[in-house]
């Protein structure tokens, strides 16, 4: 039985996997304000009363905190702490109707391209011309910018095209009108975000339109940095380079998951190149751009990965020394082309097989880092936690890469600034430094009326 009476609805927005999740539940936020409805994203001190999550279905990990994150609130509306339950994304269009029959008390599942829907549960309109208008949950100088949707890569372990679907581009118009709105509200740095950044264009110009993207957002007055994540190796648009190399808004950085060098698992997870073919394709990134901070991701534990393919594996690394790297534990996912194949490696070796090769990872980091001791970088401030200030150099995306970290007990810096930052001490990751330039402290009222 409810004990409270509820007097207004307030909708609070879960959000669970990677940016591009981030990103959706921002649009949806911002339709919903626009429809005049009350809403928050994970608001601790007060959840509302009805709740959205967005769920993840990507991988094993994923998929179980989706799960529980559901069955937690299902739990809550059981015990009449909320009204009502809805839950979109890419677990809800995987697994639609399984999870209907197995967690009953969810008021209704919506999959990634049902927004109209989920608007009009919600008791809400969707708004065609509210392009680029979100409520962004990242802090207030940085957020994604998603330039296209859904994928057509074959890629054998990655079930990313059930739940997304076809690549579908956004128009260069749409996406530099939404980052002219954001710059608008003070964003600094825009993250290009897509699940394959170098497919972006062929649908609809023909042709792979990235370079021509980042020309005109270089355009847009405010916008300081620009940076790019999820780009594919095979057909990568080499004008991309010369653009980054010219355009100082641009940032020298790429995310491009390799996932493995192996020639034999590269063909077997479709990937479309060799270990030849990837390793010239780095060559020509630090070539170009010298001054490229390249962050990739490999997967261990693929079906038919050897101890020789593995130390194949670990030689590269040690040859490329990426500046920033992640790795995992292969999934093995249902109606994925690698299903067919026997999950052939244990949890434990893929497990050890991950701690090698981030230890390999941590120590290029720490050397890499010795190198920056005595050098002064431009940084972007996000935070301050506890007695320190935490700022980003060029090299580095948010949540994902290291941070430069400043006292705040001996210096004073302005969070969603650009300060540059002499370093003074490095570790493995994470760097240590000074402001070049103090920064005066605002006094306060109190100190004015003293």
């Amino acid at each position: 039985m409810r004990t409270k009476t509820i007097k207004k609805n307030k909708i609070n927005v879960v959000t669970l996997g990677c940016s591009k999740n981030i990103y959706d539940s921002e649009v949806l936020m911002g339709q919903l304000k626009a429809n005049g409805k009350d809403v928050v994203h994970e608001d601790p001190e007060d959840d509302g009363n009805i709740v959205v999550i967005n769920t993840c279905g990507f991988i094993g990990k994923a998929k179980e905190e989706s799960i529980d994150t559901i069955l937690h609130y299902a739990k809550r509306k059981e015990a009449g702490e909320i009204d009502k339950v809805f839950v979109s994304g890419c677990l809800s269009e995987r697994y639609k109707p399984d999870l209907e029959a197995e967690i009953t008390n969810v008021d209704q599942y919506f999959g990634t391209h049902d927004l109209p829907n989920l608007l009009q549960a919600l008791e809400a309109d969707y708004k065609h011309e509210l392009i680029g208008e979100r409520l962004t949950t990242t802090p207030k100088h940085y957020a994604y910018l998603k330039i296209a949707e859904g994928c057509d890569r074959p890629c054998s372990f990655c079930a990313i095209p059930l739940m997304r679907g076809k690549h579908v581009s956004t128009p260069i118009e749409d996406i530099v009108t939404e980052a002219t709105k954001l710059a608008a509200k003070g964003i600094k740095e825009v993250m290009l975000i897509a699940q394959d950044l170098t497919y972006y264009g062929l649908d609809i110009y023909k042709k792979r339109a990235l370079a021509d993207l980042l020309e005109a957002l270089a355009k847009v007055e405010g916008i300081e940095w620009i940076r790019m994540h999820y780009a594919f190796p095979t057909g990568f648009p080499m004008d991309v380079l010369e653009v980054m190399k010219r355009e100082p808004k641009v940032c020298n950085y790429l995310d491009i998951p390799l996932q493995h060098i192996n020639t034999e698992l590269l063909k077997s997870m479709k990937r479309g190149t060799t270990h030849e073919k990837t390793t010239a394709l780095i060559h020509k990134f630090r070539e170009t751009v010298p001054k490229m901070a390249i962050r990739t991701t490999l997967i261990v534990g693929y079906p038919g990965e050897t101890e020789e393919m593995f130390q194949e594996l670990k030689d590269w690394i040690e040859e490329m020394r990426f500046e920033r790297m992640g790795a995992f534990e292969y999934s093995h996912e249902e109606n994925t082309g690698a299903y067919v194949l026997e999950d052939d490696v244990p949890a434990e070796v893929k497990f050890r097989r991950v701690n090698e090769i981030m230890e390999i990872q941590s120590q290029i980091s720490w050397e890499l880092n010795q190198e920056k001791i005595g050098k002064t970088f431009r940084c972007l401030f996000d935070r301050k936690d506890g007695e320190f200030f935490y700022g980003r150099t060029e090299s580095d995306s948010p949540d994902v890469d290291n941070d430069v970290i400043v006292d705040a007990k001996e210096h004073y810096i302005k969070v969603g600034e650009f300060i540059d930052i002499k370093i003074h001490e490095a570790g493995d990751y994470d760097l240590y430094g000074t402001p070049v330039t103090k920064v005066e402290k605002p006094v306060s009222l109190n100190q004015k009326r003293k």
